[in-house]
């Protein structure tokens, strides 16, 4: 990309990190874990400038990102309250989800307490992804490789799909010309 991902503007005075705080909290959430990597001070310190009022964010720095997606999600299993019941799967590359989309799944995961709930469109599966926290000794177990996927893809026949219209909750921002079509200036 040739910036952090995390820190990149998303056209509104925000950066990715702190717009996705903010998406959280107002589709109700209040507890956020930033899970980091090398920029850890430059991200703490722009989420501290801009947290969303009554949302409580805590940090979980990966000290080797470069072991793949999987390491920092497992990074931030070990920061998960031992109370918590579910948790949702946030990509800072995937920073346009809408409040409505976060809402849904939440929503469809109270109401049916599936193993995994995330949207959809058609075959198209987007993010978040929500994961109950029974299932948190198959992700630490699974192969790195493959990462989250492959707990996702055994649990397949008791996965709730949300629809939804949400362009944001599948468009994913890896590249500067994905950044240039996807976010306004």
């Amino acid at each position: 990309m040739g910036a952090p991902k995390a820190l990149l503007s998303d056209g509104t005075g925000r950066v990715f990190v702190t717009r996705l705080l903010y998406t959280c909290a107002a589709a109700g959430l209040a507890d956020a874990i930033v899970v980091t990597g090398a920029l850890h001070d430059r991200i703490v310190s722009a989420v501290s400038g801009d947290t969303p009022a009554g949302m409580r964010v805590r940090f979980a720095r990966n000290p080797d990102p470069s072991r793949g997606q999987l390491s920092s999600l497992l990074v931030g299993l070990d920061a998960l309250p031992n109370d918590a019941a579910a948790f949702l799967v946030l990509l800072v590359d995937i920073p346009l989800v809408a409040t409505q989309t976060i809402a849904a799944v939440r929503s469809a995961y109270e109401r049916t307490r599936a193993p995994i709930v995330r949207p959809a469109r058609g075959a198209r599966h987007g993010h978040p992804v929500l994961f109950d926290a029974t299932l948190v000794p198959e992700l630490r177990g699974a192969d790195p490789a493959q990462g989250a996927k492959a707990v996702v893809h055994a649990h397949a026949d008791s996965v709730v799909n949300v629809d939804t219209a949400d362009e944001g909750a599948f468009l994913d921002i890896d590249t500067p010309d994905e950044y240039d079509r996807a976010v306004p200036r």
